[in-house]
Parts: C-alpha cells; sequence; structure tokens
C-alpha cells in the first residue's frame, strides 16, 4: 500500500484534492483519482490537482513552459484541460510553499500557460483567449444548441464558448426557476460535443451582474466554475451586444461571487482561495 501527502482546498466552494509531487513520482490511476474524490469513501473534491513541475510531469507539451504544472483531473478520473477555480488554489499553494512569488508568475495547464497576479481578494488568472466554437451559426442565429433539462419544459438555445475547455451557456428565460432545476442528471446537449462540456444556466440581473449554476462534465453539479463563470460572462456580453462599458462582470455561484473580466478577445478570472486542510492518504492498489 502507498501513502501520500495531500492537501485539501477550494474557491468559492468548488473543492479540490491536491497531491504534492514537485519531481513526478505519483502516478495516479483514474481509480485512485476517483477514490480520492470520492467523499465517503476517500478525501472529497470536484477534481483533483497534482502539483507538479513542468519537467518532471510527463507531459512533453508542458515541459519548456512555466516551472510548475497544474495537472488537473476530474473526480471521476479523466483528464482535463484545466480549471479556473482550480488555477487559485493551485497558486494558492505554490505560495503558501514558496514555491513561487507575486506579484505575478506564470502556471502551465493543458490548456496553455497561465499568468497569475496577486489581488486584494485573492487571485486573477488570465484565462486566455477565448472564441465561440461555432461563430458563424452563432451569428445568424444567436444560438447553436439547444440543452434539454429537468425543470424546463422545452428545449432551451444554448451558446458554445470554448476557453480551453469546453461550455454551453444558456439565459434562461424568466418563465424557467434557476433554483428549481434539476442538475442530479446531466442535462442533454444537442448537437453533442464530442467531448463532453460544461453546462451553465444564467440568470441576468442588470449590466454585469449574473448568477448561474453549473453541471461539470465528469463531476456533476458544482457549487462554482470558475471558467464556467468566464463563458457565463462572455454569452451574456455576447447577447447584449458586446457593449465596452461592460466589461467587468459579478458573477454569483451557490459557492460565492467571482468576478470577470473581460479583455475582448481575453478573459480573466479573480477570486478567493484557501487551503483547509494537509495530511496523509493510503492509497488503494
Amino acid at each position: 500500500m502507498t501513502t501520500i501527502q495531500f492537501a485539501k482546498g477550494h474557491g468559492t466552494h468548488n473543492d479540490f484534492v491536491l497531491i504534492p509531487d514537485v519531481d513526478g513520482q505519483v502516478d495516479l490511476t483514474p481509480a485512485q483519482v476517483a477514490f480520492l474524490c470520492d467523499r465517503r469513501g476517500g478525501i472529497g473534491g470536484d477534481g483533483l490537482i497534482r502539483i507538479v513541475r513542468s519537467a518532471a510531469s510527463g507531459e512533453p507539451a508542458v515541459a519548456d513552459g512555466p516551472e510548475w504544472f497544474m495537472d488537473y483531473r476530474n473526480a471521476d478520473g479523466s483528464a482535463a484541460e484545466m480549471c479556473g477555480n482550480g488555477t487559485r488554489v493551485f497558486a494558492k499553494y505554490l505560495v503558501d510553499h514558496d514555491l513561487a512569488d507575486g506579484p505575478e508568475f506564470e502556471i502551465a495547464t493543458r490548456a496553455g500557460s497561465k499568468r497569475i497576479n496577486l489581488v486584494p481578494n485573492g487571485y486573477r488568472t488570465d484565462l486566455g483567449e477565448w472564441r465561440l466554437s461555432r461563430l458563424d451559426e452563432a451569428q445568424e442565429r444567436g444560438m447553436d444548441s439547444v440543452v434539454q433539462v429537468v425543470g424546463a419544459a422545452e428545449p432551451l438555445p444554448a451558446l458554445s464558448v470554448d476557453l480551453g475547455n469546453p461550455h454551453t451557456v444558456i439565459a434562461l428565460p424568466p418563465s424557467v426557476d434557476l433554483d428549481g432545476l434539476d442538475l442530479t442528471h446531466p442535462p442533454k446537449v444537442d448537437p453533442e460535443p464530442p467531448h463532453g462540456t460544461n453546462v451553465e444556466f444564467v440568470r441576468a440581473h442588470a449590466p454585469g451582474h449574473i448568477s448561474m449554476r453549473v453541471h461539470e462534465r465528469g463531476v456533476g453539479e458544482t457549487q462554482s466554475c470558475g471558467t464556467g463563470a468566464a463563458a457565463a460572462a462572455i454569452a451574456t456580453w455576447w447577447w447584449g451586444g458586446q457593449p465596452v462599458d461592460h466589461l467587468n462582470w459579478n458573477v454569483d455561484l451557490p459557492g460565492g461571487r467571482l468576478g470577470v473580466h473581460l479583455l475582448l478577445h481575453r478573459v480573466a478570472l479573480s477570486g478567493p482561495a484557501q487551503i483547509v486542510a494537509t495530511g496523509e492518504v493510503t492509497l488503494p492498489e
């Protein structure tokens, strides 16, 4: 049996198991990741982050990039491109353990390098460029897909946003209650993205202010999703005519408030990050 070190952290209650593996010695199987993320049999988390030097990560695409690689896994054990809230928790761990210092530094992810800045309310991550996945269809119809979810009588029009990971955003009509949606089952997206998608349900309150819930692929509903908040703000801003005076957004999620900062073709995310526990755990074989 193998015993390893772990930490537990969260960003607006989007929580993660962190595995320090600075020299790339821990080779976690998908089943072991799923065990660690299990809330009854393991530690519990929406995902897992392995903290490893890029050169020792086993990921050739990041070997020559920033020193530290955020190896992010979904709770079901599958590898994912990145996680917006996870970048802040990852950064918090690096700073707390003197592995990085501010006021800014870069980290490597499967979705490219991300710049982190220390800000008064925690950390701000430049998530990089965004794009509409099917721009021509979106411009023609204002949507590019439909989503069926329990709690809505009819399929809802949606917009696909690519932030290095896939998102499908729905602006809820007044007849559909955000809190009344049943997200215990995955929403059905048509056309179905080949690698799955995160699905965001949005209620607009005022210019620059929305609330949302999210169903994350490979996880289920989470209390917060950083890239999902960014995608929701981008879609709402795009639907509203892309006003240049509404580039900073407050996004309220069940786990708290995040800041989304639109830079026309780039987007940044800001919010808190906490490390709440450390310890040792024995992995199943």
